[in-house]
């Protein structure tokens, strides 16, 4: 039954998201989800698709109501263009209360005979005292399922004040490394995981397509991916919790990842990374733990900044990794000098200033990147790889 279901639900978003494409760039016109209700009403009065009341109607309607939004999000700048659903990727199928019921750890759905069977994951919450607004099953592509609850709880209490603040430079040799000293190396998920997930594309890729075996092939791949994805939501939460609960303002930079990703030698080390993920665990974080997250304007000249007298290089380039301040003599590491420099923008920033610590503007103005406030003249640096 629930296979069927996300076959029905599959259908009705694919079928949905055709018309309105139709009616869009024939007639011009958005369609509403009234009109979409209508029309799925009609579907399941014809013969051939009469199937569709064979499963629970609430999981057809959210559908609809998801690809509502999904729209609302695109016309608003906020998300891409709905794409069409596959049945080879994940598969889910949402309940509201009207259409399960959870009573003494037993869950009954709608269009079932027998209660579904899950295993609780969670040791310190009481199943029976759950009641959840809405519960969804979904497949993955390896094969496995989950049942998930949504239930309304309290808001957070604010997380107890540290008086201490982080500024943190992302890189892909050391992933965070803060302004107070602190690197974890990069784990390079995908790249430890290579050689294995190949081996099973290049078993999936002899298999005949639609056999049984090119199934098992792709569940196995599928299994190997899963693997890498969580390993890497394991790390980028980890980080994220340890930076919120040690500091009451972190800054970091607004960094242009859909534009760095189009070069051929890094894209797949940055998608590895996960710089999107880790920004938006922080913003959620930050937001429920009362912490500020202060975002540093991306044309902000961090890493040739002098962090002790604020003199600006004219020229830096990636692959000088220590360089000496023509001004001060300081010896920087480049990321950690960049940590520092966010820091103290992101401090300037808080206490709503437009400089930093040197004077230099947070903010890009005109043609040309913000000076520091000392005398700016070329000089040779002395530099090292």
């Amino acid at each position: 039954m629930l296979n069927r279901t996300f076959g029905c639900v599959r259908l009705v978003w694919n079928k949905t998201l055709s018309e309105r494409h139709g009616v869009y760039h024939v007639e011009g016109k958005r369609t509403t989800c009234r009109e979409t209700d209508a029309a799925l009403t009609r579907w399941k009065r014809t013969e051939d698709l009469a199937f569709l009341s064979e499963v629970s109607s609430v999981p057809l309607q959210q559908t609809l109501r998801h690809q509502h939004t999904a729209f609302a999000n695109f016309f608003a700048g906020r998300a891409g263009y709905p794409r069409f659903k596959t049945r080879r990727g994940r598969q889910s199928a949402h309940y509201t209360r009207s259409a399960f019921r959870l009573r003494d750890g037993v869950l009954n759905l709608a269009k079932t005979s027998t209660p579904l069977r899950f295993v609780w994951s969670f040791d310190n919450v009481d199943i029976t005292a759950l009641d959840p607004t809405t519960v969804v099953v979904s497949r993955e592509p390896d094969g496995r399922w989950y049942v998930t609850f949504a239930v309304d709880a309290e808001a957070p209490e604010a997380a107890d004040p540290t008086g201490h603040a982080v500024g943190v430079d992302l890189g892909l040799t050391d992933f965070p490394v803060t302004s107070d000293g602190r690197r974890i190396p990069n784990p390079r998920h995908l790249d430890r995981r290579a050689r294995r997930l190949a081996r099973y594309q290049r078993r999936m890729a002899r298999c005949r397509r639609g056999s049984r075996n090119r199934s098992k092939a792709r569940a196995k791949a599928a299994g190997a991916h899963r693997k890498v994805r969580n390993a890497r939501q394991d790390f980028l939460h980890r980080i994220t919790t340890a930076l919120v609960r040690s500091a009451e303002v972190i800054a970091i930079e607004d960094l242009d990842i859909s534009g760095m990703v189009r070069s051929h030698h890094l894209a797949r080390a940055i998608s590895d990374a996960s710089w999107g993920e880790f920004r938006r665990q922080l913003e959620y974080k930050c937001a429920r733990a009362g912490r500020t997250l202060v975002v540093i304007d991306r044309w902000y000249p961090s890493s040739k900044t002098c962090s002790a007298c604020g003199h600006q290089l004219a020229e830096l380039g990636l692959t000088t990794r220590h360089w000496t301040c023509p001004g001060c003599r300081a010896r920087h590491d480049r990321d950690h000098n960049a940590a520092k420099n966010i820091l103290a923008a992101g401090r300037a920033v808080a206490r709503g200033s437009s400089g930093d610590a040197c004077g230099a503007d947070v903010r890009r103005q005109g043609s040309s990147l913000p000076r520091s406030a000392m005398k700016q003249e070329t000089r040779v640096v002395r530099h090292s790889a």
